[in-house]
């Protein structure tokens, strides 16, 4: 037997989070320092992976000069760190459209008490404690039809993940004990049950 038709609302939502794994895009400053950043916005089809960075940030410059980046992916046990990092901005001054919220932190890794580790086939620094990391080079960077976020692509040409989350002898995440850190309409989750909430939320 089918279900019942499910009834409608029409609403008009401010933002259309409805759930993606938390990113933490590792970046390099033009001073060679790395800058990292939590995004709520990226998919991925085979090896490349679709970002979403704001144009108001350190982010986006970084990954137009340098090419490349490290796709960090945060569990849910690591949903503290990454809401330290959120208030933050790499960018000196603050940008106008961000004063009210953020503050620039030139060490965002201290800030965010995380520790960065050398990477292999790209300059930005990967963050130890999480794990997951994706290195990966620019292919594109696309404008936005506004001025608040461009769509970059990135190919993954190095691929780490912890050693407990592979299924020995395969290539395989162990996906029973794999707890990605999601995000859903500005509210942190694991795999359903919320972790936290992100500053900006509304409620």
């Amino acid at each position: 037997m089918s279900s019942a038709p499910t009834t409608h609302t029409v609403i008009e939502p401010k933002v259309l989070y409805f759930g993606t794994p938390v990113t933490v895009i590792s970046s390099l400053n033009p001073d060679g320092t790395t800058n990292i950043a939590p995004i709520s916005s990226s998919w991925y089809l085979g090896h490349t992976v679709v970002l979403g960075i704001g144009t108001d940030g350190q982010t986006l410059p970084n990954l137009a000069r340098e090419r490349s980046c490290v796709i960090n992916l945060p569990a849910a046990e690591h949903q503290q760190a990454v809401e330290r990092l959120a208030p933050l901005t790499g960018c000196d001054p603050v940008p106008p459209v961000k004063r009210q919220q953020y503050r620039y932190e030139p060490d965002k890794f201290t800030a965010a008490g995380l520790t960065c580790t050398p990477s292999e086939f790209v300059r930005p620094a990967r963050v130890a404690e999480f794990p997951v990391h994706l290195e990966a080079t620019v292919a594109a960077i696309h404008e936005p039809a506004d001025d608040n976020f461009a769509i970059v692509e990135a190919r993954v040409v190095r691929v780490h993940v912890a050693t407990d989350l592979v299924i020995p002898g395969t290539q395989y995440v162990d996906t029973n004990h794999w707890r990605p850190l999601m995000y859903v309409f500005r509210h942190y989750f694991e795999l359903g049950r919320r972790r936290g909430r992100n500053f900006r939320a509304d409620q």
